[in-house]
């Protein structure tokens, strides 16, 4: 079984994304041929760089760093920071309303709907 690596991960979306790895590295201020060093794990960045790596690609540094499966946009992960700035009140309506689109959806999708 292959393990999943930085190096696999930042390949694989970087092409999911369309993005050469010059124009990623020009992104965070770098050479293209240090992108492919460390999509081969010939290298491993350091932290501050595989933030801006993330922040570039608009993933979290979780799933680069194969820390999760989930992969996560970044607006999905705007949505998530803005829900959590919500008071309590504000943030049950919300769930709510998710809980109930989503209990739907899944009816639905059982029932072929």
């Amino acid at each position: 079984m292959k393990s999943i690596t930085f190096g696999n991960r930042l390949a694989e979306v970087r092409k999911e994304k369309k993005i050469s790895q010059d124009a990623l590295a020009k992104k965070i201020g770098h050479h293209g041929a240090v992108i492919g060093r460390y999509e081969r794990d010939e290298v491993k960045p350091s932290i501050e760089i595989a933030a801006q790596i993330a922040g570039a690609l608009e993933v979290s540094l979780d799933y680069l760093a194969g820390s999760t499966d989930l992969l996560l946009d970044k607006g999905i992960i705007n949505r998530i920071q803005d829900i959590q700035k919500l008071d309590n009140e504000n943030k049950n309506h919300l769930y709510a309303l998710m809980d109930a689109f989503l209990r739907d959806y899944k009816a639905k999708q059982a029932y072929g709907i």
